[in-house]
Protein backbone atom coordinates (compact mmCIF):
# COMPACT_ATOMS: atom_id res chain seq x y z
CA UNK A 1 0.00 0.00 0.00
CA UNK A 2 1.24 3.73 -0.74
CA UNK A 3 2.76 5.09 1.59
CA UNK A 4 3.27 8.81 3.42
CA UNK A 5 6.55 10.30 4.03
CA UNK A 6 6.12 13.77 5.57
CA UNK A 7 9.55 16.09 5.64
CA UNK A 8 9.62 18.61 8.21
CA UNK A 9 12.21 20.49 7.21
CA UNK A 10 10.18 23.87 6.30
CA UNK A 11 9.31 23.19 10.38
CA UNK A 12 13.19 23.77 11.36
CA UNK A 13 13.27 26.92 8.19
CA UNK A 14 10.57 28.83 10.63
CA UNK A 15 12.39 28.09 13.61
CA UNK A 16 15.82 29.04 12.18
CA UNK A 17 14.46 32.46 10.87
CA UNK A 18 14.72 33.63 14.02
CA UNK A 19 17.78 31.16 15.88
CA UNK A 20 15.28 30.22 18.37
CA UNK A 21 13.82 26.83 19.75
CA UNK A 22 10.41 26.95 18.07
CA UNK A 23 8.49 25.88 16.52
CA UNK A 24 10.33 22.25 16.87
CA UNK A 25 10.77 19.62 14.00
CA UNK A 26 11.02 16.94 16.24
CA UNK A 27 7.14 18.00 17.74
CA UNK A 28 6.13 18.10 14.26
CA UNK A 29 7.20 14.68 13.25
CA UNK A 30 5.10 13.50 16.59
CA UNK A 31 2.56 15.00 15.27
CA UNK A 32 2.82 14.00 11.69
CA UNK A 33 2.92 10.26 13.13
CA UNK A 34 -0.18 10.95 15.23
CA UNK A 35 -2.27 11.83 12.32
CA UNK A 36 -1.17 8.77 9.84
CA UNK A 37 2.45 9.69 8.41
CA UNK A 38 4.05 6.96 7.87
CA UNK A 39 7.36 8.26 7.96
CA UNK A 40 9.47 11.07 8.60
CA UNK A 41 11.76 12.67 6.21
CA UNK A 42 14.21 15.47 7.06
CA UNK A 43 17.38 16.90 5.10
CA UNK A 44 20.27 17.57 6.68
CA UNK A 45 22.19 20.04 4.42
CA UNK A 46 25.85 21.16 4.83
CA UNK A 47 25.18 24.72 5.51
CA UNK A 48 22.54 23.56 8.35
CA UNK A 49 19.79 26.01 7.34
CA UNK A 50 17.01 24.15 8.19
CA UNK A 51 17.40 20.81 10.07
CA UNK A 52 20.13 20.80 12.73
CA UNK A 53 22.22 17.81 13.56
CA UNK A 54 20.21 17.80 17.01
CA UNK A 55 17.46 17.65 15.14
CA UNK A 56 18.63 14.19 13.42
CA UNK A 57 19.42 12.44 16.65
CA UNK A 58 16.01 13.44 18.58
CA UNK A 59 14.09 12.41 15.15
CA UNK A 60 16.49 9.03 15.47
CA UNK A 61 15.11 8.26 19.19
CA UNK A 62 11.10 9.53 18.73
CA UNK A 63 10.11 8.47 15.24
CA UNK A 64 8.16 5.41 15.67
CA UNK A 65 7.51 5.30 11.52
CA UNK A 66 10.30 5.15 9.90
CA UNK A 67 13.36 8.06 9.62
CA UNK A 68 14.71 8.89 6.06
CA UNK A 69 18.12 10.78 6.14
CA UNK A 70 18.18 12.91 3.26
CA UNK A 71 21.90 14.08 2.67
CA UNK A 72 24.87 14.94 0.00
CA UNK A 73 26.88 12.34 -0.81
CA UNK A 74 29.83 13.77 1.28
CA UNK A 75 32.09 12.26 3.93
CA UNK A 76 31.03 14.81 6.73
CA UNK A 77 27.19 12.82 5.89
CA UNK A 78 28.31 9.64 5.55
CA UNK A 79 30.02 9.85 9.10
CA UNK A 80 26.59 11.63 10.61
CA UNK A 81 24.31 8.76 8.97
CA UNK A 82 26.72 6.25 10.30
CA UNK A 83 26.85 7.45 14.14
CA UNK A 84 22.96 7.97 13.91
CA UNK A 85 21.38 4.94 11.78
CA UNK A 86 18.24 6.11 10.60
CA UNK A 87 15.77 3.93 8.49
CA UNK A 88 17.39 4.38 5.13
CA UNK A 89 19.17 7.16 3.53
CA UNK A 90 18.24 9.34 0.52
CA UNK A 91 21.27 10.27 -1.47
CA UNK A 92 20.40 13.81 -2.97
CA UNK A 93 22.24 16.86 -4.89
CA UNK A 94 23.15 19.88 -3.24
CA UNK A 95 23.97 23.39 -4.01
CA UNK A 96 24.43 25.86 -1.34
CA UNK A 97 23.01 28.72 -3.46
CA UNK A 98 19.73 26.69 -4.37
CA UNK A 99 16.30 27.43 -2.58
CA UNK A 100 15.51 23.55 -2.68
CA UNK A 101 16.83 20.60 -4.68
CA UNK A 102 16.49 21.65 -8.66
CA UNK A 103 17.45 18.34 -9.97
CA UNK A 104 17.99 14.64 -9.57
CA UNK A 105 21.67 13.51 -8.43
CA UNK A 106 23.69 12.98 -11.45
CA UNK A 107 24.48 8.75 -10.69
CA UNK A 108 25.69 7.99 -14.05
CA UNK A 109 28.49 10.52 -14.02
CA UNK A 110 29.79 9.19 -10.43
CA UNK A 111 29.36 5.79 -10.68
CA UNK A 112 32.52 4.92 -8.44
CA UNK A 113 32.16 7.54 -5.52
CA UNK A 114 28.47 6.79 -5.17
CA UNK A 115 29.23 2.71 -5.08
CA UNK A 116 31.47 2.97 -2.62
CA UNK A 117 28.69 5.41 -0.49
CA UNK A 118 26.06 3.08 -0.98
CA UNK A 119 28.41 0.10 -0.11
CA UNK A 120 29.59 1.83 3.14
CA UNK A 121 25.69 2.70 4.22
CA UNK A 122 24.23 -0.60 3.52
CA UNK A 123 27.42 -2.75 5.28
CA UNK A 124 25.90 -0.76 8.03
CA UNK A 125 22.26 -1.93 7.10
CA UNK A 126 21.10 1.45 6.54
CA UNK A 127 19.20 1.06 3.02
CA UNK A 128 20.31 3.46 0.51
CA UNK A 129 17.83 5.54 -2.54
CA UNK A 130 18.98 7.59 -4.71
CA UNK A 131 16.73 10.85 -6.12
CA UNK A 132 16.93 10.87 -9.51
CA UNK A 133 15.62 12.44 -12.42
CA UNK A 134 13.40 9.83 -14.30
CA UNK A 135 16.00 9.00 -16.78
CA UNK A 136 16.79 5.85 -18.27
CA UNK A 137 20.53 6.48 -17.54
CA UNK A 138 20.19 7.15 -14.29
CA UNK A 139 17.71 4.64 -13.22
CA UNK A 140 20.46 1.98 -15.30
CA UNK A 141 23.60 3.89 -13.00
CA UNK A 142 20.98 3.04 -9.62
CA UNK A 143 20.86 -0.26 -10.21
CA UNK A 144 24.75 -0.44 -11.10
CA UNK A 145 25.27 0.96 -7.81
CA UNK A 146 23.53 -1.37 -6.28
CA UNK A 147 21.27 0.87 -3.83
CA UNK A 148 18.10 -0.80 -2.90
CA UNK A 149 15.92 2.20 -3.65
CA UNK A 150 15.26 5.45 -6.25
CA UNK A 151 13.30 7.98 -5.47
CA UNK A 152 11.92 9.59 -8.75
CA UNK A 153 11.93 13.61 -9.04
CA UNK A 154 8.70 14.89 -9.83
CA UNK A 155 9.77 18.27 -9.83
CA UNK A 156 9.48 18.29 -14.14
CA UNK A 157 5.66 17.01 -13.57
CA UNK A 158 4.76 19.21 -11.13
CA UNK A 159 6.21 22.70 -12.69
CA UNK A 160 4.79 21.19 -16.12
CA UNK A 161 3.06 24.71 -17.30
CA UNK A 162 0.01 23.15 -19.77
CA UNK A 163 -2.16 19.92 -19.07
CA UNK A 164 -0.37 18.19 -22.04
CA UNK A 165 2.86 18.98 -20.77
CA UNK A 166 1.95 17.69 -17.23
CA UNK A 167 0.63 14.32 -19.24
CA UNK A 168 4.14 14.16 -20.99
CA UNK A 169 5.79 14.36 -17.90
CA UNK A 170 3.50 11.50 -16.34
CA UNK A 171 4.35 9.01 -19.25
CA UNK A 172 7.99 10.11 -18.60
CA UNK A 173 7.44 8.87 -14.63
CA UNK A 174 5.33 5.46 -15.92
CA UNK A 175 8.27 4.48 -18.02
CA UNK A 176 10.80 5.21 -15.39
CA UNK A 177 8.83 3.20 -13.40
CA UNK A 178 8.72 -0.10 -15.50
CA UNK A 179 12.04 0.14 -15.79
CA UNK A 180 13.06 0.76 -12.10
CA UNK A 181 10.82 -2.31 -11.52
CA UNK A 182 12.84 -4.70 -14.54
CA UNK A 183 15.94 -3.49 -12.71
CA UNK A 184 14.76 -5.23 -8.59
CA UNK A 185 14.75 -1.44 -7.75
CA UNK A 186 12.07 -0.54 -5.34
CA UNK A 187 10.49 3.16 -6.36
CA UNK A 188 9.75 6.19 -3.87
CA UNK A 189 9.05 9.82 -5.83
CA UNK A 190 8.81 13.37 -4.24
CA UNK A 191 8.90 16.82 -5.06
CA UNK A 192 6.53 19.91 -5.46
CA UNK A 193 3.97 17.62 -5.28
CA UNK A 194 0.59 19.29 -3.71
CA UNK A 195 -2.75 17.94 -3.07
CA UNK A 196 -3.70 19.12 -6.17
CA UNK A 197 -1.28 17.20 -8.55
CA UNK A 198 -0.80 13.62 -6.14
CA UNK A 199 -3.04 11.41 -7.12
CA UNK A 200 -1.78 10.68 -10.82
CA UNK A 201 1.52 9.95 -9.22
CA UNK A 202 0.06 8.16 -5.83
CA UNK A 203 -1.20 5.90 -9.17
CA UNK A 204 2.57 5.19 -10.61
CA UNK A 205 2.84 1.39 -10.81
CA UNK A 206 5.53 0.21 -8.19
CA UNK A 207 5.80 3.58 -6.46
CA UNK A 208 5.84 2.62 -2.65
CA UNK A 209 6.09 6.17 -1.14
CA UNK A 210 5.71 9.70 -1.21
CA UNK A 211 7.75 12.21 0.24
CA UNK A 212 5.97 15.43 0.26
CA UNK A 213 7.25 18.33 2.80
CA UNK A 214 6.20 22.18 1.25
CA UNK A 215 2.81 21.59 0.38
CA UNK A 216 1.84 20.08 3.60
CA UNK A 217 3.47 22.32 5.31
CA UNK A 218 2.23 25.20 4.14
CA UNK A 219 -1.41 23.86 4.33
CA UNK A 220 -0.56 23.27 8.31
CA UNK A 221 0.00 26.98 8.79
CA UNK A 222 -3.66 27.24 8.28
CA UNK A 223 -5.00 24.34 9.25
CA UNK A 224 -3.02 22.89 11.51
CA UNK A 225 -0.46 19.80 11.02
CA UNK A 226 -2.48 16.75 11.75
CA UNK A 227 -5.70 17.66 9.54
CA UNK A 228 -2.78 18.57 6.41
CA UNK A 229 -1.25 15.27 7.09
CA UNK A 230 -4.53 13.65 6.74
CA UNK A 231 -6.08 15.44 4.17
CA UNK A 232 -2.66 14.86 2.15
CA UNK A 233 -3.19 10.93 2.51
CA UNK A 234 -6.93 11.64 1.08
CA UNK A 235 -5.18 13.21 -1.83
CA UNK A 236 -3.35 10.26 -2.25
CA UNK A 237 -6.68 8.10 -2.15
CA UNK A 238 -8.33 10.78 -5.02
CA UNK A 239 -10.33 12.20 -3.09
CA UNK A 240 -11.22 16.15 -3.24
CA UNK A 241 -8.45 18.29 -2.52
CA UNK A 242 -8.81 21.13 0.07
Amino acid sequence: MLTLGVNIDHVATLRQARRTVEPDPVTAALLAELAGADGITAHLREDRRHIQERDIHLLRQTVRTHLNLEMAATPEMLAIALAVKPDYVTLVPEKREEVTTEGGLDVAGNLERLQRMVYDLQSAKIPVSLFIDPEPQQIEAAAKVEAKFIELHTGRYADAPTAEDQAQELGALQQSCDQALSLGLRINAGHGLTYWNVYDVACLPGVEELNIGHSIISRAVLVGLERAVREMKLAMLGQVAP
